[in-house]
């Protein structure tokens, strides 16, 4: 069995786990039918749009 020849420094080991920690910002999308701020690969909240096709209908009121 391998044994390390030195001790890992608390540096180094917290810089090894903080990989899986990594903070990505949100991505926002324009959509192409009304202009309003969506996600990415969602229908549109505002007009229930989603890749020049209307997938949810919006009632008003």
């Amino acid at each position: 069995m391998a044994v390390p020849k030195r001790k890992t420094t608390p540096s180094k080991r917290d810089m090894r786990r903080a990989q899986n920690t990594k903070i990505i910002p949100v991505q926002y999308n324009n959509c192409a039918n009304c202009g309003e701020v969506t996600l990415p690969h969602r229908a549109c909240g505002a007009c229930g749009f989603y890749k020049g096709r209307l997938v949810v209908a919006k009632t008003k009121g």
